[in-house]
């Protein structure tokens, strides 16, 4: 490794480590998936086997202006991660934070207009058809309760407890 292999890097706003290829360094970034950053480095003719550390500032900046502008790139519409956008009807693709915001807006507009979804969210339950049943129960436990006989027979049961700890510890202090 040469003297200008940098081990952090700090790409879309985050630190990413360097010794790692190229497209699995780009998909440590929210938003961005493996075959996303395959497809944006083939499209700009970076070799996806170097290591994030070994390219240049030029190289990081074209990865870093090919996602702020996708459709640059003719990627195909199934590779962004929003798509029909509800406010724009745009194709985009949203990285870190900016993916972050969008979600919550989403979730916030389901809440506003009580879909189904919405009411889902707003009542802490699961959302996307799984059983609920037995799996995702969250609060307190409720433990069993004893009955008067069990309350009764407990005293007892100490009481027989402590009268058999006392012969074998006076016999223990004679020897």
């Amino acid at each position: 490794m040469s003297e200008q292999f940098k081990y952090v890097v700090r790409i879309f706003g985050q630190d990413v480590d360097g010794t790692m290829k190229v497209p699995y360094a780009i998909a440590m970034v929210k938003g961005i998936g493996y075959n996303t950053a395959r497809g944006v480095l083939y499209k700009l003719g970076i070799d996806w086997n170097r290591r994030l550390g070994e390219l240049s500032d030029s190289e990081l900046s074209k990865i870093e202006e090919a996602f702020k502008d996708r459709k640059a790139l003719d990627l195909p519409p199934w590779m962004f991660n929003r798509r029909k956008d509800i406010e724009s009807g745009v194709d985009l693709h949203l990285i870190s934070s900016e993916l972050l915001f969008y979600v919550r807006n989403d979730i916030e507009r389901e809440k506003r207009i009580k879909s189904w979804r919405g009411v889902r969210h707003s009542l802490g339950l699961k959302v996307r058809g799984q059983r609920t049943r037995t799996t995702g129960r969250t609060g307190m436990t409720v433990g069993v309760k004893r009955g008067k006989a069990a309350q009764v027979q407990a005293p007892q049961a100490q009481q027989q407890q402590a009268q058999q700890k006392q012969p074998s510890q006076s016999s223990q202090q004679k020897q």
